[in-house]
């Protein structure tokens, strides 16, 4: 029961704070794009494959936070 209420809450704190959430979702994005040229940049490194992973885990983290407001 808990749970649902959690949810409720959440859903309800990320319509309210739109401008929040649009700054966040830039952030992210933006500094995933950022680390996946990066990371493709250091072609044969293993450090290029992961800062690339973490890049795309950030891109995914901007999704998150923009689908947020439209669970149900």
């Amino acid at each position: 029961c808990s749970r649902g209420r959690m949810e409720i809450v959440m859903t309800h704190f990320w319509k309210e704070h739109t401008v929040l959430r649009m700054i966040l979702i830039a952030l992210f994005f933006a500094a995933g794009l950022v680390m996946v040229i990066l990371g493709w940049k250091m072609t044969g490194d293993i450090k290029g494959l992961g800062l690339m992973c973490m890049g795309t885990l950030s891109v995914l983290l901007a999704l998150f936070v923009y689908n947020a407001p439209f669970e149900d």
